[in-house]
């Protein structure tokens, strides 16, 4: 039987590649919705829309009469990616976060409450946990959150709209949270975009504060199929961590990636820090494991490598055109 999903944000990054994941069966039939901010991936879109269970709709999620032209049927399950994500942003303006994360989530909620879709699968972010001590263990599903930056604060805040949907309503929902995504199509404001572009094009690597800020990288097609897992055998209520148990200091990922480009460590240099920076985080993903299967495809160093090239292609091909 066909199945047919909403996506929120499908032009992003992490919505995109999860896009091309489910797009491999033809017996699903997508709907992503996407405002097409600065993040997003238009040329992506009317590529996929050459296919016969594919299509676009440009749309702000936080405007209801924007909203009304995807719920022209139902859905078999929303999977709301579409937020704002970058964390220097909502410490300059922090309401576009506001909007987009606490209100367009709502409006997903409201949504799966009159019909409209059979579940949702709101994707969180390891952040809503806080700060790691670097002893302390792994996040867990039990963690209580403590959000340090209105970014976190923002997807925080909609993790307990979701959550008390599904206690006051018994709404079919889900929530999973991440770890930091790297891969294809991310955006080259955020760290390993930034840090390959630089490098290319012989400029320094601002890295803030000491360097020592240690982040738990996931390659975003295993996040893709660890939702898709969530989507097909999760259980309604429930919250899931996906993490790629791969904790690395911000100054070691350079180095690293340096190396692989041949390129020098001086290009490094020091910044002042990033206000309220959160040290550590780390995901604990063994409830994910355990209860639907997922395991993780790509090593680290496999990653990458992977990631490296792809960016050096686009880049290329930048300069040429």
């Amino acid at each position: 039987m066909t199945k047919s999903y909403l996506i929120t944000g499908g032009a992003g990054f992490i919505g995109l590649n999860f896009v091309k994941l489910l797009l491999q069966d033809t017996n699903v039939r997508l709907t992503v919705l996407d405002k097409l901010t600065y993040a997003s991936h238009p040329d992506e879109m009317d590529e996929l829309l050459k296919l016969s269970h594919f299509r676009f709709i440009q749309g702000d999620i936080t405007l209801q009469h924007e909203l009304d032209q995807a719920f022209d049927e139902v859905y078999d399950a929303i999977i709301h990616f579409a937020a704002e994500s970058h964390v220097d942003r909502s410490i300059e303006s922090a309401e576009p976060f506001i909007q987009t994360n606490v209100l367009g989530t709502y409006r997903m909620l409201e949504a799966v409450l009159k019909g409209k879709a059979k579940k949702l699968i709101h994707i969180s972010t390891d952040e809503v946990y806080g700060d790691l001590e670097p002893d302390d263990p792994a996040f867990t599903e039990q963690t209580p959150l403590s959000p340090n930056n209105p970014y976190s604060a923002s997807k925080a805040s909609s993790d307990l709209l979701v959550k008390s949907y599904i206690h006051t309503h018994q709404l079919p929902a889900m929530i999973t949270r991440c770890s930091n995504n790297y891969g294809p199509y991310q955006h080259e404001e955020k760290l390993i975009p930034t840090i390959i572009r630089k490098a290319v094009n012989g400029k320094k690597i601002p890295i803030y504060g000491d360097g020592r800020q240690i982040r738990d990288w996931l390659y975003v097609e295993d996040h893709a199929r660890a939702v898709k897992k969530v989507l097909e055998n999760g259980t309604a209520g429930q919250v899931y961590n996906i993490g790629g148990g791969n904790e690395k200091t911000n100054l070691d990922l350079t180095k690293t990636i340096l190396s692989q480009l041949g390129i020098s460590h001086d290009q490094i240099a020091f910044i002042q820090d990033r206000k309220g920076h959160d040290r550590r985080y780390a995901i604990d993903a063994s409830k994910l494991k355990g209860e639907l299967g997922w395991t993780q495809e790509t090593s680290f160093e496999e990653g990458i490598e992977k990631t490296i090239n792809w960016y050096r292609t686009k880049y290329d091909q930048s300069e040429e055109g």
